[in-house]
This record gives C-alpha cells, structure tokens and sequence, in this order.
C-alpha cells in the first residue's frame, strides 16, 4: 500500500514538473486566449448590448480591415522582419484605385479614368512595386527592414499626396464597392474576404513547402542558409506578400469607409502589428503563426467595441490599448528568453 502511494505520488510529481515547462513553453499562445476570455466576460456583464448576435458582426466587420492587413504581416513577422510601410501602402492603393475611377464632377481631381478590372489591376501593381521596392532594400542592398520599411512608408504618403494634393474621392469600381460595403445574406462582404484571406494565409504557412520556409528563416536564419535555402527570396516574397494584403486591405477600406483620402490608414499600422504581437507570434520570428493573429484580432476587437460599449474616455482608450500592446511584448520577451534558457 505503501509502495503504491510513493509511486502515485511520484507520477504526481513528475506531472507536475512536465505541466510547468509546457505552461510556460505555451505562455505566449495562452496569454492572448485568455485575455480574450477575460475581456469577453467583462464588457458581456458591463454592458447588455454587448453579447448579442449584432454586435458579434459589428466586431467581425471592425476588424476585417485590419485582419487583411495583418494577414501579410505575419509572414513577415514569423522571419523576424518588420514593415512600417502597411499602412502608408494601404492608403495609397486605395487612392490609386479610386485615382483610375471616373469621379463625380464635384471632385477635384485631375484623374486618369480607366475600367474598373483595369483600375484594380493598377491599383495591385502599385502595392506589389513597392513591396518588391522593400524587398530588393532588404535583400540585395542589405538595408534593415525597419529603416526600408520606414523610408517606404514616406515615399507611398508621398505618393498619397500627389495623387489627391489634399481632396477626397469618393467613387471605385463596382467590384470594390461590393467587395467593401455589400452583404450576401446578411453578411459583409468584407468579413467574407477577411475570413478567406486569413485562412489562405494558415494554410499556406501550415501545409506549404513555402510556409516550411518562412518558419525555418524566422527560426534560424543561419541554419536556413547553410541547408541551402534562398533565404533572400524567402525574405522579399514576404514583403511583396506584405504589400499585396496591405493594398487589398486598402482597396476595401476605401470602399467600406466611403472615400479615399490622405492618411486615412495611420491607425492601421499600429493596430496590425497589435493584432500579430497581442495574439502571440514571436517578434524573434520562428514562432506563432496566422491562428495567433486572429485571436490578437479578436481581442483588439472586443477592446475597442467593449470600450465604446462601456463608455470610456476616449484618450483613455487609447491608453489602454497601449497598455496591452506593452504586456503582449513584455510576454513575448519574456517566452523568447524562457525558449533561450531551454536551448541552452
């Protein structure tokens, strides 16, 4: 009987032993959920109108904008880079497409109007040219993502600028207009497009030679090379991946917001980093992954509506938004050396 409890208690140990180092290999995927838990449950019991059906939508559509965004982002992320330039290309794409649109009178801009397949078409050359800008400034010249990035998100504000010099266009092509604003069945196009382009994005970096790839750079860059992977061209395809979700997500903005003008996007950067950083996908690369961003989205999402629900200051919303992004990187720093200390 004896021997019985000793080795019971045993087993009970050495679970307890493996339970610690799995929490806190996993801290930075359980952190999010979690919290999105947490969120959920307190604006459903501040605010009534908060867990209903319709304001489950209204979350879905907020965040579809940014979802898109995002999308591109985690890929450049997961390789440990960065891209400061997702907004700025997001509003210039969506300038662009309504730059090609043939405008009402009233608008003052001297545009070149072209049919609507042509213009999206336009529109998408544009993002994907300045991502493959960012790409061969990172790879071929050697210039730090960040700095690119940066320089990047000047050059396509500038661009913005010299489109529109300060008016507002109001008209895309039929497509885009559906695209951003119409419903099928109740239910927004938008959030359709948002849903497709995140799931396209787990299953290319889950079940892909290509998203084998993008985690092994992000891992180990250094291995990656010496195993002879073309880690330069992983790097630019996923700045020009980058850009394209960055212009797609522009392109409907425009469209869902009902007009295309000058940094109408510069909540967005912040906000898409947010989401991949909040939900859980390493800043060291190597880890998290499309699944972490969408949980990053969701609670954004609850914050922000929750907040509108409750009625809170609006500059303290902002602080609060703030005050998550700090924790979600302390947890990220704090799970990259936890892995480090592991490996050693």
């Amino acid at each position: 009987m004896a021997s019985s409890d000793g080795a019971t208690a045993r087993a009970d140990h050495q679970r307890s032993r493996g339970l610690v180092p799995f929490l806190r290999s996993q801290m930075r995927n359980i952190a999010p959920f979690l919290t999105l838990i947490f969120l959920s449950a307190f604006f459903a019991i501040a605010s009534p109108s908060f867990a209903t059906i319709d304001n489950v939508g209204n979350i879905l559509t907020q965040v579809s904008v940014t979802g898109i965004i995002a999308v591109g982002l985690t890929f450049v992320i997961l390789c440990a880079e960065i891209d400061l330039s997702i907004a700025s290309i997001a509003n210039v794409t969506g300038i662009a497409v309504a730059y090609f649109t043939l405008q009402e009178s009233y608008v003052n801009i001297a545009n070149v109007p072209m049919p609507g397949i042509v213009a999206i078409l336009l529109a998408l050359a544009l993002c994907a040219l300045l991502g493959l800008v960012n790409a061969l400034g990172l790879t071929m010249i050697g210039i730090p993502s960040f700095i690119m990035t940066l320089a990047m998100m000047q050059i396509a504000a500038g661009v913005s600028a010299l489109l529109v010099r300060g008016q507002i266009a109001y008209k895309v092509p039929g497509l885009i207009t559906t695209l951003g604003s119409g419903s099928i069945g109740g239910i927004p196009w938008i959030v359709i497009v948002a849903a497709i382009m995140l799931l396209g994005g787990h299953l290319v970096l889950t079940y892909t030679r290509f998203g084998r790839y993008v985690y092994m750079v992000g891992g180990n860059r250094e291995a990656a090379e010496y195993s002879g992977l073309n880690v330069k061209l992983i790097l630019g395809a996923v700045m020009v991946i980058s850009a394209v979700c960055s212009g797609i997500g522009g392109m409907l903005g425009v469209a869902h917001f009902g007009s295309a003008q000058q940094n109408e996007f510069d909540t967005y950067l912040l906000d898409s980093i947010a989401a991949v950083v909040v939900g859980g996908t390493s800043l060291f690369g190597g880890r998290g992954g499309i699944g972490n961003t969408i949980v990053g989205l969701f609670v954004l999402g609850v914050l922000n509506n929750g907040l509108d629900h409750v009625n809170i200051d609006s500059f303290l919303k902002i602080l609060i938004r703030g005050l998550i992004l700090l924790a979600a990187l302390i947890i990220n720093v704090y799970a990259q050396r936890l892995r480090e200390q592991a490996a050693d």
